[in-house]
């Protein structure tokens, strides 16, 4: 049975998409593929259990039946860390760890492993990414994003603090690499890799459209009301503005796709938003949504167009700094419902990682 497991150089690297795009393309090799996240800091309710929301994308997704609880063996909820150091109990969550894996491996030919962030990642609880990986006899591919000095550090830290656990670092995907640098980042990248005698197994273009949130996104993670358009929640999002200035300064940088977070009360500013239309439809608002801030509802009129405009009005409690910070924080992760985004990330792995070069060095 072959295995490998999945870390990255730091959060929001690709590591969920990579790991997606590689168990659905391993299923067109392989009959009996199988997946664990040892341990999960973002979990969702299922089945009255607390499961990482990445083994839940991928057995909806990929139709993996592994058994969620052992595919997500450990959910890090709140407090679970302060309990820990009050009460260290390693052997015990090594244990069921172990057991999850044995019955998620069982009868697999593969297994594709995730953890959960760089090598050091659960130290404060016994259980690194690089202590599970040992754990579990796995070799690791290490993601990273685009870039060639910070990434290339960032690789040679974690794979010392693998190998300071005896785990072999099977090799790196470097990800989201702008289109306009590609070349010379896939150059200088497997260059300077190549010297420190390090695998690169695949150099991934950025794809914008797999870190655009929709709003149905943003409703799942913020407590904001949806006062219209709940019909068009899954409108995606290219740009955040924060339309706190004159009207006609302000469309100067609305784009297609733009969300405007606007105090409730700025009637200009969401009149001239309503009136920025697309280049090749009239009929299209340049804006994909409006968040209104400090709670205070436009007027009956205003209502009114907002109504008709087709786009989702959220309304936050928070004032507009507030706001636009949380959002500016969002993390966008993949969801069994997008589509489109997963066709991207499986086309993407398919068509830049080198899949033989993995099941070679496994």
């Amino acid at each position: 049975m072959k295995k490998v497991f999945i870390a990255a150089t730091k959060q929001n690297d690709g590591k969920t998409t990579v790991s997606l795009g590689l168990v659905y393309n391993f299923q067109q090799i392989f009959k009996r593929v199988g997946f664990i996240k040892p341990i999960g800091q973002r979990y969702l309710e299922e089945e009255g259990l607390r499961i990482d929301e990445d083994s839940i994308l991928v057995e909806k997704v990929c139709g993996i039946k592994c058994g969620l609880k052992d595919m997500s063996p450990i959910a890090v909820e709140k407090g679970f860390t302060e309990k820990y150091i009050a009460k260290p109990d390693k052997r015990s969550i090594s244990r069921k760890i172990k057991e999850s894996f044995n019955r998620v491996s069982k009868r697999k030919d593969l297994v594709i492993i995730e953890g959960t962030g760089h090598a050091g990642v659960g130290s404060v609880f016994d259980h690194s990414n690089a202590t599970v990986a040992k754990l579990l006899g796995s070799k690791v591919i290490l993601i990273s994003s685009g870039g060639i000095g910070r990434p290339i550090d960032e690789i040679v830290l974690n794979k010392a603090l693998f190998e300071r656990e005896g785990v072999k670092l099977l090799g790196v995907i470097v990800n989201k690499v702008l289109p306009s640098k590609f070349d010379k980042i896939n150059r200088l990248v497997r260059s300077g890799l190549e010297r420190k005698g390090i695998n690169v197994l695949g150099v991934l273009p950025y794809d914008p459209m797999l870190s655009r949130p929709t709003f149905g996104q943003i409703i799942e993670d913020h407590d904001f009301e949806v006062i219209c358009g709940k019909d068009y929640l899954d409108l995606p999002i290219s740009r955040i503005i924060v339309a706190a200035m004159e009207p006609d300064d302000a469309v100067k940088y609305i784009v297609e796709g733009s969300l405007m977070i606007t105090p409730g009360d700025r009637k200009d500013m969401i009149k001239a938003g309503l009136s920025c239309f697309c280049a090749d439809n009239d009929k299209r608002l340049k804006i994909s949504g409006i968040v209104l801030t400090g709670g205070i509802s436009p007027d009956q009129g205003l209502m009114n167009l907002l109504q008709k405009a087709q786009i989702p009005v959220l309304m936050a409690g928070e004032d507009t700094y507030d706001v636009a910070t949380r959002l500016h924080d969002f993390t966008v992760k993949l969801r069994p419902r997008d589509k489109d985004k997963i066709e991207a990330a499986v086309k993407l792995v398919k068509d830049n990682v080198d899949l033989k070069k993995i099941l070679k060095g496994m």
